[in-house]
């Protein structure tokens, strides 16, 4: 295990996370504490819940709601296919004011 000061660690940090994505131990010294540095799996299934403090009910009647706001939008005519360069377009015409 690598064991780091806060400033070590602060002057490298780029290379510290590199080695922890690579399953290299790694451990910050934060006065008593020692702080270890890992890379974690994040899943979709619980994202909301562990964010936010959603519960299956809520994110369930949210994507019930946006999918019911995204039909009515599309009945209306009011959505529209944008592509990336489309997007670059439109932030270049707003620069320009």
């Amino acid at each position: 295990m690598t064991t780091l000061t806060i400033t070590d660690a602060k002057k490298n940090l780029t290379r510290w996370l590199k080695a922890a994505a690579r399953g290299e131990e790694i451990a910050i010294m934060s006065g008593a504490d020692v702080i270890a540095l890992r890379k974690v799996e994040v899943e979709a299934t619980d994202y909301a819940w562990r964010e936010y403090g959603a519960s299956p009910e809520e994110i369930a009647r949210y994507e019930r709601e946006a999918l019911s706001e995204h039909t009515r939008l599309k009945r209306a005519g009011k959505l529209e296919l944008l592509t990336a360069g489309d997007l670059r377009k439109r932030r270049e015409k707003a620069a320009r004011g």
